[in-house]
Order: structure tokens, then C-alpha cells, then sequence
């Protein structure tokens, strides 16, 4: 029996948690998704997650929720990813750091499915390991035998390191997704080795927008190099994503197909949540 793996973009602030809030049940239950993996270390007003935002992900049908360079925006979010096995930061972070950067979860049929996650290096601020070593020393190592079943979150700014990372991992994950530049690109493919791969899966939120960020407020910074918010942007918002069908019996992957669902545009970016943490130039 193939079971059927949906990843998301990051989720960026209101409007990306909106729309994964009006768009996903329905989504869950057309396309028969087992297991919903999404990236949401941009959900707190644009830059990092908090507990009361990590369970509403959960309570929209989110069962394992993956993170980047803001995982510790809000350092609220420390004792979540301490005790949870729901959230996971990059695993090529230091052992220091708090946190686990895989998992194992199992789908309501029963399929036990790994999840990993990475961060790039190349034009990244946040230091980190070698993922390419690290990936190979989960899969050795901490991932159980008999999980067949392996997906990898590569949130990285660089398309080359992306791909590579899709290359390495061929044969290995049975689904390989990139976050970070929220720009989704046009490659949803199998890899010889029966890899799904997709070297960004694009945004939740506004893309009326620069990166998901007001393009009045972007382009002021850009043409006069003096600072100001970012604040979130509230038009054209989307839901992107990816699904997968796997063999759960060999781990390979059937089909890979990009998902874009429309949402509704916002009067306003921020509630409440948002107000709980600053909101800054990033």
C-alpha cells in the first residue's frame, strides 16, 4: 500500500497560518494525505515559532513541524522542542543546542516514517555543521532498521546546495524538500535512485509581496540602505507544498506533485500572537 506524504512551505505569519488553517483539512482529505510535514520557523510574525503557534499547527492537521535559522527567534520555544518529538530544529546545529533535529512518527495506518532536518551553509548567517555528514550519520546510525521510510527538510538559501542534497540523499529518503527562499520552483521530479525531490517547495503566505515581506517596506531599505520593518505582507496569499506517494514496503517514491491552494487576503498581518514577539528588520 503507497501512503501519501504532504510537505509545506514556510508558514509565514498570519496569512501563511490562515490559509494553512482554511486550506489543509480539505486538502488532507482529497488527496488522501497520511503524514503533513511543514516548515514553520517563519510563523511568528514572520520570524520564528512560539508553543501557542507550534499547537495550533498540530490542531490544523500538522504532524510534524520543522524549523531553520530562526529556530530560536523566540526563545519561548525552548522547552517545546525539548519535549516534544513533533518539532525538530536542524540537525547539523551543535549538540548543544537545544532540541532534536529528527524523528520518527507514525501514520494513522500504522507506517512508521522518519523525518529529518538540515540546514544549508552557503550564504547562511547561522553556523552550522556539515549536513551532508550529518544526514549520513542519522541514517546510519539513529534511525531505526526498520523504518523504511525517510523524509528530509533541506532549509537552505543556496538551489546548487539544495540539489546536491537531493542527489546525496537519492535512494536513501524517499522524499527530499527544500525551504527557506519561499520562491517554489518548477521541479517536482523522481530521482534515478526512486527519490522524490523538489529543490523548494515555495511559501505559505502573501507572494503579492518580497519574500513574504511588504515590498514598499523591502524596497525602501533596498534604495536608500536605511533600515525598516519587514512587516508581513497580506495579498495573494497561497499554500505551497509538495506531495509524494511512497511504496511504504520499499520506501520509493511513486509520484512527486507540487500543491499551490489560493487563499484569502488580509486586512491586517498581525493578532495577538504576533504582538507577543518583536517584529524587527530581519
Amino acid at each position: 500500500m503507497p501512503i501519501r506524504i504532504l510537505a509545506l512551505g514556510d508558514i509565514v505569519g498570519r496569512p501563511g497560518r490562515t490559509v494553512v488553517h482554511q486550506r489543509l483539512p480539505e486538502l488532507i482529505r482529497a488527496r488522501k494525505a497520511d503524514l503533513v510535514i511543514a516548515n514553520g520557523e517563519n510563523i511568528a510574525g514572520g520570524s520564528g515559532i512560539t508553543p501557542n503557534l507550534f499547537h495550533k499547527l498540530r490542531s490544523y492537521g500538522i504532524d510534524v513541524v520543522t524549523l531553520g535559522d530562526h529556530t530560536y527567534k523566540r526563545m519561548d520555544i525552548v522547552p517545546t522542542l525539548t519535549a516534544s518529538e513533533r518539532i525538530i530544529r536542524p540537525a547539523n546545529l551543535s549538540p548543544q543546542a537545544a532540541g532534536r533535529g529528527w524523528t520518527v512518527v507514525q501514520t494513522s495506518g500504522g507506517v512508521r516514517v522518519g523525518v529529518i532536518n538540515l540546514l544549508g551553509r552557503i550564504f547562511m548567517n547561522l553556523p552550522a555543521g556539515d549536513p551532508f555528514e550529518t544526514v549520513d550519520r542519522i541514517l546510519e546510525r539513529d534511525i531505526p532498521d526498520d523504518v523504511v521510510v525517510c523524509v528530509c527538510d533541506m532549509h537552505a538559501e543556496a538551489t546548487s546546495e539544495k540539489v546536491a542534497m537531493c542527489h546525496h540523499l537519492d535512494g536513501r529518503c524517499s522524499l527530499i524538500f527544500g525551504t527557506h527562499t519561499h520562491v517554489p520552483t518548477a521541479d517536482a521530479r523522481i530521482l534515478p535512485g526512486g527519490s522524490a525531490a523538489i529543490t523548494d517547495v515555495g511559501m505559505c503566505g502573501p507572494y503579492d509581496s518580497v519574500l513574504g515581506r511588504r515590498k514598499d517596506r523591502v524596497l525602501k531599505y533596498m534604495t536608500t540602505n536605511m533600515p525598516h520593518p519587514f512587516d508581513v505582507a497580506t495579498s495573494d496569499v497561497k499554500l505551497c507544498g509538495v506531495l509524494a506517494e511512497i511504496d511504504e514496503t520499499t520506501g520509493r517514491a511513486i509520484s512527486a506533485e507540487r500543491i499551490e491552494a489560493a487563499g484569502q487576503n488580509l486586512d491586517h498581518a498581525y493578532d495577538a500572537d504576533d504582538a507577543k514577539s518583536n517584529n524587527s528588520t530581519d
